[in-house]
């Protein structure tokens, strides 16, 4: 009877204090929440359950498996210990794992409430992603080899690994010379402010949105949806188009080619009523100049601003179809012509057209 009895006790007293503890601290979470609004920590560590209650499950385990007293865990002893040990290491990485997550979070989000300028923000949330992913690869390493070091096999190689530490970093930095200079780069992007998630790039002649930075990828959103994945060595070492940087406004251009007899003065005023009824125009300048000429055309610039890239194209495509559709309609002679004939107009009226001289 008491070989049955007491797995029953050790087992199910093991998970009864385990739910005990985890609602306790769940609870606990739960009112510091409800106190504590203006931070979104105490919510987020409440995410920590799960593998709260895992740690404190294996750990019980861990101490009075031994106290079964129950043949089947007497004749696996040590392999049963082996395997409680393996999950505590990993519950427990999995834990910091979660907290440190949680405390990241609660960070950007305070930091994101409180700053106005949007260029601060996407710089510290990049940061503290990659901080983010950088903790959660430390803490992988340092688990698996805490579980590699469980093995009695792994701590007798131990000192013919240490031995030959130099040899194989050597091997290990040339073979791997690709990934750890993403790595390094992905370090010099975070902390030296580059480019950051949420930025406006044109990248080989690709315009597109920054959407994620690890450690050894960038990947770029682009107009049309696509996604572009990039080293992110390649924004260290070569040339690329941030539109974001120094802030998110911006000055866009459209270019017309037309014939040299054109209404500028008209086109300026129709310029500004375009701009007008534009939502994406943010209202703070516009101008319209003749930036070159040729035998037959000139060509004639619109220079106009919004508050961001996406705005900007907006602005552009807009100014562009109306003016053009505008010409058409009233101003035909303003489009450039292919001319057929040498004979110049008699009088140099607005359509270029000879007009009829006779009675």
């Amino acid at each position: 009877m008491e070989n049955v009895l007491r797995p029953l006790i050790v087992i199910g007293g093991s998970v009864v204090l385990t739910l005990v503890v985890g609602w306790l601290a769940d609870r606990l979470l739960r009112r510091a929440d409800a106190r504590h609004r203006e931070t979104p920590l105490w919510g987020l560590l409440r995410r920590c359950r799960i593998p709260l209650r895992l740690v404190l499950l294996a750990a019980i385990l861990r101490g009075s498996y031994d106290e079964i007293k129950w043949r089947p865990v007497q004749d696996h002893e040590a392999g049963l210990g082996q395997f409680l040990t393996l999950v505590l290491i990993g519950a427990s990485a999995w834990l910091v794992v979660r907290i440190a997550t949680a405390v990241v979070e609660s960070s950007y989000t305070r930091y994101a409430a409180s700053t106005r300028d949007p260029a601060r923000v996407r710089r510290v949330r990049t940061q503290v992603t990659l901080i983010q992913r950088v903790v959660s690869a430390i803490v992988a390493v340092v688990a698996v080899a805490s579980m590699l070091l469980t093995f009695p096999a792994m701590r007798t190689a131990g000192t013919s690994l240490l031995a030959s530490a130099g040899i194989l970093g050597i091997v290990a930095g040339v073979a791997a010379q690709s990934t750890l200079g993403n790595l390094f780069a992905g370090l010099q992007i975070a902390f030296g402010d580059m480019v950051r998630i949420g930025d406006t790039v044109v990248v080989d002649g690709e315009w597109g949105v920054v959407e994620e930075i690890t450690l050894t990828f960038l990947a770029v959103r682009t107009w049309d949806e696509r996604r572009l994945t990039m080293p992110v060595s390649y924004f260290t070492s070569k040339p690329f188009q941030n539109w974001s940087r120094g802030g998110a406004q911006m000055t866009g251009t459209v270019f017309f080619h037309l014939d040299h007899s054109a209404p500028l003065p008209l086109m300026r005023e129709r310029l500004a009523l375009i701009l007008k009824e534009c939502p994406a125009w943010d209202g703070r300048d516009f101008s319209l100049a003749v930036t070159d000429t040729t035998p037959s055309t000139i060509q004639v610039r619109a220079t106009v601003t919004a508050k961001d890239a996406d705005d900007i194209w907006t602005v552009r495509v807009t100014v562009r179809e109306q003016m053009v559709a505008w010409l058409y309609a009233e101003h035909p002679y303003a489009l450039p012509r292919i001319t057929t004939t040498g004979t110049p107009p008699a009088h140099g009226g607005p359509s270029g057209e000879i007009e009829d001289e006779r009675p």
